[in-house]
């Protein structure tokens, strides 16, 4: 079983990465970030601080960007991305995250997300779609800064760093 975590780069989703990679020590099970990027889409990608004003939006930069953000923060931390086209349609980014929970075989999904103060279907991310599937539990995070956000790169001595990340061709 793992541990998914919709990955976009953004205070929620670290928050979010942190708190699974918190339960994934306690209950020894792998964390997988999972990114989704719209290839080519440079206002996207700048949206969320991906790449800078003046940069084309290439893959291996956002991947290798996102990758390091993630490994940065928990080392013990698989990261994956797909990649949708860029203009794709509304709710794709979300089946994206479902098939990957569904093929890792996800016991749980955290999600960062400020709206799930109110019910998870007004979600305005991809919480609601990605929190729909009934075969993994949904952790929804909402607080930036958790008690314990700090890197967790020490947080357990006998668990060392590593990452099975591949850049796109």
């Amino acid at each position: 079983m793992t541990l998914v975590v919709p990955f976009d780069g953004s205070p929620l989703a670290e928050a979010a990465l942190v708190r699974a990679t918190e339960f994934g020590i306690v209950f020894e099970e792998n964390v997988l970030a999972v990114s989704v990027i719209p290839k080519g889409n440079a206002e996207y990608a700048r949206d969320h601080d991906w790449i800078e004003a003046n940069e084309d939006p290439e893959l291996k930069t956002v991947v290798s960007r996102l990758h390091r953000q993630v490994t940065d923060l928990c080392p013990t931390a698989n990261f994956r991305h797909r990649v949708v086209d860029k203009r794709a349609p509304s709710g794709e980014i979300a089946n994206r995250l479902r098939k990957v929970a569904e093929h890792e075989d996800a016991s749980m999904v955290f999600i960062g997300s400020e709206n799930a103060g109110h019910l998870v279907t007004s979600l305005s991310s991809v919480g609601s779609s990605v929190a729909a599937e009934e075969s993994y539990d949904v952790v929804i995070v909402r607080d930036r800064s958790p008690a314990k956000i700090a890197k967790l790169k020490d947080a357990s001595p006998h668990r060392k760093g590593k990452s099975d990340f591949y850049l796109p061709d």
